[in-house]
């Protein structure tokens, strides 16, 4: 049975914290995955490389926020 980790990092802002729930990355050339949720949106990406999955994922929340408050 293999063991799964995760990470999960906390990113207070202004409005709230931003949660950042960091899955693989343990290998080199490993796919990881990368959850990011703040105020019931959440985005999810995947990658190679741990930090520009993560910035990835961040300015994928960002979009969606701003996109939403639009509407």
């Amino acid at each position: 049975m293999k063991n799964k980790q995760m990470e999960i990092l906390f990113l207070p802002t202004e409005g709230g914290t931003v949660k950042v729930y960091v899955y693989g990355f343990k290998k080199p050339r490993s796919v990881g995955h990368v959850i990011v949720t703040f105020d019931h949106v959440s985005v999810e990406a995947k990658g190679y490389k741990r930090n520009q999955t993560i910035i990835k994922a961040l300015a994928q929340l960002h979009e969606t926020i701003i996109n939403n408050q639009d509407h």
